[in-house]
């Protein structure tokens, strides 16, 4: 169902902080044309947390219809408070998404039993599938695999987006839930490795910044051809790294804007452009990559 490179996409925004919706249907196109294989919008990298309901259900409906059916859209729609997920979720079945993708609470620190109560109530708000979304270094919660199996019994609960890094819980994870439970990489360093090893996909902050490359990669994995894929991705580790030299999607956005694909690097408050070594550090990356 959702399987391959998945952009986690940044939402463009002019400079005097609206959102600005003409590159956004740029950036869309561009992953058609480039192959990759779906879009996750309004996630983390979307700036989730800063955008208001409404502009958050607008953002996603806008993704929806620049893909005009061309790819799966995945939309974000985690929340520290569970009735405020719910509520989100219902509002955007409309919109023509074709799932969602939900973390697991922030700030709060649930227990285990709290995140199982959680995503059962999310999940069974809609009859479109979920997926959930474990990034402990954003959550401090980290969920555990023995809670992730007991949300796979949900019938909507298709798969996780695994953001520790960590493939030796890709490998504790197939073993639990098995080959039809969908699992995705959220590390871009560790994502080719962790496809190699048994992975279905990643949603992807690099596939931004080079999409072409990052379906190419799971293209090659996806068949088997694991020595391609590693190939392809061994020239994209520094990219990788330097994506995340301050928090996300901070250098994304100013890659992006130098490439001239966004109109502005703007972001919401408190997230502010890059120190100006971070600057120097990604445009350098993109001159070697041959992006500028």
């Amino acid at each position: 169902m959702f399987k391959g490179s998945f952009v986690a996409l940044i939402t463009p925004m002019l400079p005097d902080g609206n959102v600005d919706f003409p590159s956004l249907q740029k950036l869309v196109e561009m992953h058609v044309k480039n192959g990759t294989h779906g879009i996750v919008a309004v996630g983390t990298t979307g700036e989730s947390a800063t955008l208001p309901m409404h502009e958050h259900i607008k953002v996603v409906e806008s993704v929806v219809n620049y893909a005009a059916g061309q790819m799966p859209v995945i939309a974000g729609s985690g929340a520290n408070s569970t009735e405020e997920a719910i509520y989100l979720s219902k509002e955007m079945v409309s919109c023509g998404i074709d799932g969602f993708l939900s973390v697991v609470p922030y700030y709060n620190k649930p227990q285990q039993q709290g995140i199982v109560a959680h995503f059962d109530a999310i999940a069974g708000a809609t009859d479109l599938p979920v997926l959930l979304y474990n990034v402990p270094a954003r959550t401090v919660t980290d969920m555990t695999t023995e809670t992730v199996v007991k949300l796979a019994k949900h019938p909507n609960i298709v798969g996780l987006k695994d953001a520790t890094g960590d493939l030796s819980r890709l490998h504790e994870e197939r073993s639990a839930l098995g080959q039809d439970f969908m699992l995705l990489s959220g590390d871009d360093s560790t994502g080719c490795e962790f496809m190699c090893s048994g992975g279905d996909g990643v949603i992807s902050v690099t596939a931004n910044i080079v999409p072409d490359k990052m379906a190419q990669i799971c293209n090659a994995a996806l068949s088997g051809d694991f020595d391609r894929a590693q190939r392809i991705d061994s020239a994209l580790t520094d990219l990788h790294q330097e994506l995340f030299v301050e928090s996300n999607p901070v250098i994304p956005k100013w890659a992006l804007y130098k490439m001239g694909l966004i109109e502005s690097p703007e972001l919401r408050l408190p997230m502010v452009k890059p120190e100006l070594n971070s600057q120097k550090v990604i445009e350098q990356r993109l001159e070697d990559l041959e992006l500028i």
